[in-house]
């Protein structure tokens, strides 16, 4: 018995190596799908299967629409959702149904990678919230009898040309073996998902709030160690060693430390330049916190001041950011083009403050958009064409780059919307202005 204990205690623990949800949360997400499913189709998707060989250097991650519905973190799973269909005509009634389907447990392999949870675990449906809990093996014979009870399209990723899907694989498994026996075809469910990811309930905005906090912490432990002479890598190393002893799994995306001519770059991530002495540097890095990503980003003076043409591009970009959050408005504002657009407001500012070298306005050097959802991924999946409103979770990051001044400043920072329709800032814990840049940098505090 002490040993059974052990053993589901330990199943537990690599289960959830994640700060996971409630339960409840993520079968409210399933059920909701299942509402917006039309005609009763069945919802089918698949988790990647883990890697393996030589260049598998990270931790396996879960696919984001996988983990968003089940808070399952394992690979070679399966969800179906089947709504609850009426009786009609010769039709029987169906009552709503949602059931994991999970991998036989390997033994052998178990001694290298742990023990994990077993379709015939029954606590299985309790540990997951499933309702039910179903070996891989079944998966065939249940599509079969749902299928041919109710006709429906099959709900799936679905891949666009030239993109890969992970359910492609597994999908063709089940048409070799008979799954469909009226002929099921696919719809893409990644659109319906993403609708219900653009509204963050208040465990996802937690989630995102500790990455941040993480982030703001690398981006301090950054503003101490910029100076002639450092490496971008050893910056991008430190910022990485900062969050991840604060829970941080991994970065959210490919850290960006670029100095002098590389600050221009918007995408740089070599970060293997030295810095040098009256240059600045971008830093736009940030951590991911159970599965939840952050998105920060700040520009410093290498030598700890910047000099009077750094400080104007770089208030006249504090500025803009300023001018977004004072023009926001919930439920009317976009981060799209439209009359209510934050990047207009943006632009506008940048376009009417200062000039370059030749006596140009600077709109044409803001040259990417003015920010973006951010959740299970930095650039989240979302719906654009719904204006930002309660549980909206998006970056502001207003720049310019001049590459013939060696000059590019962008100033990032994570906001969402509260339930009254205020903008927060989650990233406020980290001073922006320049004055108080040059404070830190120097080994005080910021005013």
């Amino acid at each position: 018995m002490r040993r059974f204990l052990l053993v589901v205690l330990l199943v537990a623990q690599s289960v959830w190596a994640v700060d996971r949800q409630p339960n409840a949360d993520y079968r409210a997400r399933r059920v909701a799908l299942a509402g917006k499913t039309p005609n009763a189709g069945l919802v089918l998707l698949f988790s990647p299967p883990e890697s393996e060989g030589p260049n598998d250097l990270f931790t396996y991650r879960q696919e984001n629409n996988f983990f968003y519905l089940s808070g399952w973190t394992e690979p070679g799973a399966a969800l179906l959702i089947a709504p609850t269909v009426e009786a009609k005509d010769n039709s029987p009634a169906r009552a709503y149904t949602e059931i994991l389907f999970l991998p036989a447990r390997n033994p052998v392999q178990e001694n290298w990678t742990g023990p994990k949870l077993g379709p015939e675990n029954p606590d299985a449906p309790r540990l997951t919230g499933f309702d039910q809990v179903k070996a891989l093996d079944d998966l065939r014979s249940v599509i079969y009898g749902l299928l041919a009870e109710h006709r429906s399209a099959i709900y799936t990723d679905v891949p666009t040309a030239g993109e890969t899907s992970n359910s492609e694989g597994s999908l063709k498994w089940l048409e070799r073996t008979n799954a469909f026996p009226r002929g099921g075809y696919y719809q893409d469910v990644r659109p319906l998902v993403e609708s219900l990811r653009t509204v963050k309930d208040a465990g996802e905005i937690e989630r995102i709030r500790k990455a941040t906090e993480a982030s703001v912490a690398a981006h301090f432990a950054a503003m101490h160690a910029v100076k002639p002479g450092v490496n971008e890598s050893e910056i991008s190393a430190l910022m990485q060693y900062e969050w991840g002893k604060r829970g941080c799994s991994r970065p959210a995306y490919s850290p960006i430390v670029g100095s002098g001519l590389n600050s221009t770059v918007l995408h740089y991530s070599e970060d293997s330049a030295t810095m040098q002495a009256g240059d600045v540097v971008v830093i736009d890095a940030a951590g991911e916190y159970s599965m939840y990503a952050s998105d920060v980003t700040r520009t410093l003076p290498v030598s700890g001041k910047f000099t009077p043409r750094q400080r104007e591009i770089y208030d006249i970009v504090l500025g803009a950011q300023q001018a977004a959050m004072d023009a926001f408005q919930s439920g009317k504002s976009t981060l799209k083009p439209g009359p209510y657009t934050l990047q207009k407001v943006a632009y506008d500012y940048i376009n009417t403050h200062g000039k370059d070298s030749h006596g140009e306005p600077l709109g044409k050097y803001f040259i990417h958009g003015l920010g973006h959802y951010v959740g299970l991924y930095v650039h989240d999946a979302n719906d654009y064409d719904v204006p930002l409103a309660p549980g909206s979770v998006f970056t502001i990051e207003p720049g310019i780059y001049i590459p013939e001044e060696k000059l590019g400043v962008r100033i990032e920072d994570m906001y969402y919307v509260d339930a009254s329709g205020k903008l927060i800032k989650l990233s406020a814990g980290l001073p922006s202005k320049a004055d108080d840049v040059e404070r830190i940098m120097a080994g005080k505090s910021a005013r």
